[in-house]
């Protein structure tokens, strides 16, 4: 099955790079691009992407706005694409929210070409990318100048988890992936995922990304942690 997908990056040779590099891929086909988030979206609700390689700051409209236009539309837009987040260092705050937002991950700009490929292939088949320590360490420093959560708010959550369940995610915001969460507790890779499943169900939560902030903002995993 092909994977479907739009750049939008206000600066036309990084859309232009990022577009043939992809395009050559069998089994991924760039449908199209946009300036600017807010002919992102446009693009995005003409062409029902699968995935939305979305920049950070642009003009008209940015990343951020972009995402949560995308993936909280309006009555009526049923088409929710994968969001990646594309950005550097200096921007980690918008990503964060992005993350929140329900985008799927973010890759550095300066990225080797199989990072970017890799990166569309894992979010298109409806995972977080979030194996790279970057994107833990991104998560826990912003987690780290936050005030500790309320009693009562996403802490209280945790409560609908069985003690199974709340290992899982917490080794999930660890940055383990389905293999290795496996490993460590001696189950099926298979079993892993029907945990899986079962937490983000339970906390409404829409993929692994959003699980992990979930984990840092309830407290149960404290910035820091190994």
């Amino acid at each position: 099955m092909t994977i479907r997908v739009i750049i939008v990056d206000d600066q036309a040779m990084v859309r232009a790079g990022f577009a043939a590099l992809l395009a050559a891929q069998s089994d991924i086909d760039v449908v199209g691009e946009a300036p600017d988030g807010r002919k992102g979206v446009e693009v995005s609700r003409s062409v029902h992407p699968d995935v939305v390689l979305m920049d950070v700051r642009m003009p008209e409209m940015d990343g951020l706005a972009a995402v949560r236009e995308l993936l909280s539309p309006p009555t009526g837009v049923v088409h929710r694409p994968k969001v990646l987040m594309l950005t550097t260092f200096d921007v980690d705050d918008y990503v964060y929210e992005a993350l929140r937002a329900g985008a799927s991950g973010f890759l550095l700009k300066d990225a080797p070409p199989a990072d970017l490929i890799s990166a569309v292939r894992v979010v298109a088949a409806g995972d977080a990318l979030l194996a790279p320590s970057v994107t833990r360490r991104l998560i826990a420093d912003f987690a780290r100048q936050r005030p500790a959560p309320p009693s009562g708010g996403p802490a209280l959550r945790l409560n609908g988890l069985t003690p199974r369940e709340t290992e899982v995610l917490e080794l999930i915001a660890r940055g383990l992936s389905n293999q290795e969460i496996a490993a460590r507790l001696v189950v099926a890779e298979q079993t892993v995922k029907t945990h899986i499943g079962k937490v983000l169900a339970k906390l409404g939560l829409r993929d692994r990304a959003q699980a992990v902030i979930f984990a840092y903002e309830s407290g149960l995993v404290a910035p820091g942690d190994a």
